[in-house]
């Protein structure tokens, strides 16, 4: 739902490189470039975000009323 603040296999930190990744994807450059340009080397942190699908704003819908 939220981006991990580390890597779950390695546990190298992840959370920094979430915003540049997800802007410069979304403006159209490949995913594969942008992870070798922001120095993401490992395939276990590779996969971490490019597998991370950002749930929080239909989530956040759902808060408990009180």
């Amino acid at each position: 739902m939220i981006i991990p603040v580390r890597c779950y296999t390695c546990g190298k930190p992840l959370g920094q490189y979430w915003e540049p990744f997800k802007e410069r994807v979304s403006k159209g450059e490949d995913p594969e470039k942008v992870l070798d340009d922001l120095g993401i080397d490992r395939y276990c942190c590779r996969r971490t975000l490019i597998s991370h699908v950002d749930l929080i704003e239909q989530v956040i819908k759902f808060k408990p009323m009180r």
